[in-house]
């Protein structure tokens, strides 16, 4: 997904307010950017608490900034500096965290965000992007960039099944019908999900459902998505982010206090560091049981 960020940004950074700025990050990916931006491209060094007060004063000023690091650099590190002020005064300053979730594998749980849109939807004025494909980069930036209020996009690796065909991007997106549960999945863990669910028929099939804008709203829930949830009583909710905080937990507050709770609800999310050891995306994916495998399994139990 980084590389069609890179694409699509170097297409807008003619506009002489668009400002980039990268916590020393971004080499060997981000160059054609730093070439179509010029002096508008700004390696802000190892300092993202500066970074992030600098793109804060820059958006105040009318200049409309984009600050880019790995994902926790980019909201757990200068997370003061994010709520004070960028998120305080609602200015239109654009976090970009690459590699969501368990992306960073071995390097770790200081390398890892596993908490990085609960935390940040807690904070005023803040909206979360989560790209589940690379086609979806380029029309989330077109609708960031007429965006008058902090947004947080999470970058991650595009995981599509080979030949499927996505439909337009949308805020939610049906890709898979089925007769089983409804299944919500955030992020690009959609992608190996929907290639073990596609050969699968019956009852166990999931009617599945990627959503890419955070926080769930009342107003935001498709029509479609409410019948299918009526039909079978059953939710199922995946996401590569802790329960605390996350989709699973938006999403069930609004069905309840809207009256449409369903009869089931189930949510596969990030259990932190169950064996104590660190692995590959994979392995913290299974360990979490983050898995078409074991979802299956639950499934047909």
């Amino acid at each position: 997904m980084r590389n069609a960020f890179c694409e699509t940004l170097v297409h807008y950074s003619k506009d002489p307010n668009f400002v980039f700025l990268t916590g020393d990050l971004g080499f060997m990916a981000l160059e054609p950017l730093q070439k179509a931006a010029g002096d508008r491209f700004i390696n802000a060094g190892i300092s993202e608490q500066n970074m992030i007060s600098v793109a804060a004063g820059l958006a105040s000023q009318g200049l409309f900034p984009w600050a880019y690091s790995i994902a926790p650099f980019i909201y757990a590190r200068p997370l003061e500096q994010v709520r004070n002020d960028v998120c305080l005064h609602d200015l239109p300053v654009k976090l970009v965290g690459n590699g969501g979730g368990y992306a960073y594998g071995v390097m770790g749980g200081s390398h890892h965000a596993i908490d990085d849109y609960g935390i940040l939807l807690s904070l005023l004025n803040m909206s979360v992007f989560v790209p589940a494909f690379s086609a979806d980069v380029a029309p989330i930036i077109e609708k960031l960039l007429k965006f008058p209020h902090p947004a947080y996009l999470r970058l991650g690796r595009d995981e599509k099944p080979k030949g499927m065909t996505l439909p337009a991007y949308a805020p939610w997106r049906k890709l898979l019908d089925g007769q089983g549960p409804v299944m919500i999945i955030v992020g690009p863990l959609a992608g190996g999900i929907l290639s073990g669910l596609q050969s699968e028929a019956g009852s166990t099939r999931p009617s599945v459902w990627v959503v890419s804008e955070l926080p769930i709203l009342a107003k935001g829930l498709p029509e479609e998505f409410s019948r299918d949830l009526e039909r079978t009583g059953h939710l199922i909710v995946v996401e590569e982010h802790v329960a605390h905080g996350g989709a699973g937990e938006m999403l069930s507050r609004v069905l309840l206090m809207s009256g449409k709770a369903p009869r089931k609800f189930d949510h596969y999310c990030a259990k932190g560091y169950l064996s104590g050891y660190y692995g590959s995306q994979n392995f913290h994916r299974k360990e979490s049981g983050l898995t078409v495998e074991l979802i299956l399994k639950d499934l047909k139990k």
